[in-house]
């Protein structure tokens, strides 16, 4: 049979870019097909502008700050629009860099949308693709409420278009994306009430994670409602009235849905093809990224597992050169998957919970410890606490769990994340020197 290409990737997000690029280094002849901005959710509206605002917020709190620390610096307003054109800016230099990227590696890039039809054919427009193996690389989207008025609210992405920040916010959801960004508008003047359907955020985390974090939420003046649902959404000129269940009313000037995301795998062909997908609409592939049909493969947010930028990266060059480069062992292992929600204070966590641990190894689970104040509140009159906790199992004491709340969470975790997956025990970060003084330390000397 005759291919155009060795392989045709649909999405030019962070796992299609990184599969074709790794195939195309394996001298495969690849095609890339995107509609939007190159470097999908995580570029544009996801991972990397996020981070830039929490940036922006962790400044605000530091100049917060700095009067305990001998400045006086005074009142200091916040420019949003300056920020948000330099930080579009940024962004739009990343566009370039991909594509940059892409022209290197010869990739033949397809501006719009793509449909597969078979199992080796992508129709785009007049044209038909053909190639040896196809890649979903579609990403997802933001998922919203089916209640009147829901389209009175913006979502994830509808936040990265503000052009100021909005007084009075409502976000509902309590997830990482609810979490982050209640953080970020609090910090940066907004007065913001968090609404949450269950009783706990982060629920997928280790329970201490989400209890912390809303205490501490609530400590720096989010007003956090647990245990409601949202009814309706008026409009009453620029004010949104908020009708919860239970009959209280809420008024905000800007509501943000952020209850979740969804994948974007409907209007791709691939039921009309015979692809498999859950319920959800997520594909549904092995452990080595192939769906049902042999010749179709699919990575990143569209499968629905650990949807993290990294994991659709590694997944996808795993895959690659499994294809193309002759490595026919390579997958991706699932275990230890380090994450990191950029909440404020920020979250690490690699490995399971203490929940899931008892689950699986009962009275074997051993749980050490900690919560304390860090050495940069000493002369400040507020506080932060860090919490720790290291779940360890049998007479080993191997290391299952990580976790960890606080100030530089986020970029003490990856260190801990290599010692965790090679297997690493209690005894282990016991005969490790400690760095002191930091916070860090105080995984080396729990007890």
């Amino acid at each position: 049979m005759d291919f155009e290409f060795d392989l045709l990737v649909l999405g030019g997000g962070s796992g299609g870019i990184a599969t074709a690029r790794r195939a195309a280094q394996h001298g495969a002849r690849v095609a890339l097909v995107e509609s939007g901005r190159l470097g999908g959710t995580c570029v544009n509206v996801g991972c990397v502008p996020k981070k830039l605002m929490w940036h922006a917020a962790q400044i605000a709190e530091m100049v917060h700050d700095a009067n305990g620390y001998g400045f006086d610096i005074g009142s200091v307003a916040h420019d949003w629009a300056r920020l948000k054109q330099r930080r579009d800016a940024y962004v739009q230099r990343l566009n370039g860099l991909y594509a940059e990227g892409l022209a290197k590696d010869r990739i033949t890039v397809v501006a719009g949308r793509g449909r597969v039809i078979d199992a080796h054919t992508v129709e785009h427009e007049s044209r038909r693709l053909r190639a040896r193996h196809l890649l979903i690389a579609t990403g997802g989207k933001p998922r919203w409420p089916e209640i009147p008025g829901a389209e009175h609210g913006i979502d994830s992405d509808g936040f990265f278009a503000l052009e100021h920040c909005p007084k009075r916010v409502v976000i509902v959801g309590s997830g990482y994306i609810a979490v982050e960004l209640s953080g970020v508008l609090q910090a940066l003047g907004a007065e913001v009430t968090l609404i949450a359907r269950g009783e706990r955020l982060l629920s997928h985390f280790d329970a201490m994670l989400g209890d912390e974090l809303l205490q501490q939420m609530q400590d720096h003046g989010v007003t956090v409602l647990r245990g409601r649902q949202l009814a309706s959404v008026a409009l009453q000129g620029t004010e949104r009235q908020l009708t919860l269940a239970d009959g209280t009313i809420v008024r905000c000037d800007c509501l943000l849905w952020a209850t979740g995301r969804v994948p974007n795998s409907r209007d791709c062909g691939l039921a009309e093809v015979g692809v498999a997908m859950d319920d959800a609409g997520h594909v549904q592939v092995d452990a080595w990224q192939t769906t049902n049909i042999a010749s179709i493969h699919a990575v990143g947010d569209v499968v629905g597992h650990a949807t993290l930028t990294p994991v659709a990266i590694a997944a996808g060059r795993r895959l690659a050169d499994r294809l193309f480069g002759g490595k026919a062992g390579r997958k991706l292992d699932y275990d230890n998957i380090p994450s990191v929600v950029f909440s404020h204070p920020p979250i690490g966590s690699v490995g399971i919970s203490e929940v899931e641990a008892r689950a699986r190894h009962g009275d074997a689970v051993t749980i050490y410890q900690t919560r304390f104040k860090g050495l940069y509140y000493g002369v400040l009159d507020h506080k932060r606490e860090t919490r720790m906790k290291l779940v360890c199992v049998g007479d080993e004491q191997h290391i299952v769990g990580l976790h960890v709340i606080g100030a530089g969470a986020d970029e003490m975790l990856q260190g801990f994340a290599v010692a965790v997956r090679m297997g690493a025990t209690k005894r282990d970060f016991d005969d490790t020197l400690a760095i002191h003084p930091t916070a860090a330390e105080e995984f080396v000397t729990l007890r």
